[in-house]
């Protein structure tokens, strides 16, 4: 691991560099952008700017500890769900309502890994890769086969499942601003949220599971 990334990701569990993630999040929540300044993270956080450095290396090292901060108890619930005695039908629900509650609480998430894989270093984006798309997608394979196997999903590319619901959390939580230009809709309120995931669950359980799943047999 890159040591510049590790201190970054490390760094988060100080409680100065704390302070400076909770407001660089509060900001990209308030501004509906994740092109925030170090200088207004250090007012709102009331840090000094030049402990930015001290602590994550530079904006992009306090970018991916954010990241990872805020992926890694939605990651943590995987392989806790994966192992539910239930059917993956009903593990499949709750990963959809866990993804876009994820999603309503950090609405920059998406564009913040964006930004890691592309316009950042190498270094970053293999970080992001490991601690965050890697362990999705390897959950995405194993619960859609499981799916299969008990013959309640059709065969579905993780690749393409990844790619529509983690699509579909982007254009409503980070999308919503220029949305809402042209519709007039409000903000993500909780209502909005619950409305939201009935129906994600009805538009993606609605195209994969098999005819015997859909009839309840």
């Amino acid at each position: 691991m890159n040591t510049v990334v590790s201190n970054s990701i490390q760094a988060a569990k100080n409680t100065t560099a704390e302070k400076l993630l909770v407001a660089a999040s509060e900001l990209m929540i308030e501004r509906s952008s994740i092109e925030v300044s170090l200088s207004d993270i250090a007012q709102k956080s009331g840090v000094n700017a030049a402990l930015v450095k001290y602590h994550f290396g530079n904006k992009d090292g306090l970018l991916l500890a954010l990241l990872a901060r805020d992926a890694a108890t939605e990651v943590s619930h995987l392989e806790y769900l994966l192992a539910q005695p239930i059917t993956p039908t009903a593990k499949l629900k709750l990963h959809i309502a866990g993804i876009i509650r994820a999603y309503h609480q950090f609405p920059y998430m998406n564009r913040l890994i964006h930004y890691l894989l592309h316009e950042s270093s190498a270094a970053a984006a293999d970080e992001v890769s490991k601690f965050f798309v890697a362990p999705l997608l390897d959950f995405h394979r194993r619960l859609l086969a499981e799916g299969v196997k008990s013959r309640e999903f059709r065969d579905i590319d993780p690749v393409l499942f990844y790619t529509s619901l983690i699509g579909a959390c982007d254009h409503l939580f980070f999308g919503r601003h220029a949305m809402s230009r042209a519709t007039g809709v409000g903000p993500v309120t909780e209502q909005v949220c619950r409305q939201y995931i009935r129906h994600m669950e009805a538009l993606i359980c609605g195209g994969m599971l098999t005819t015997r799943k859909a009839n309840g047999e």
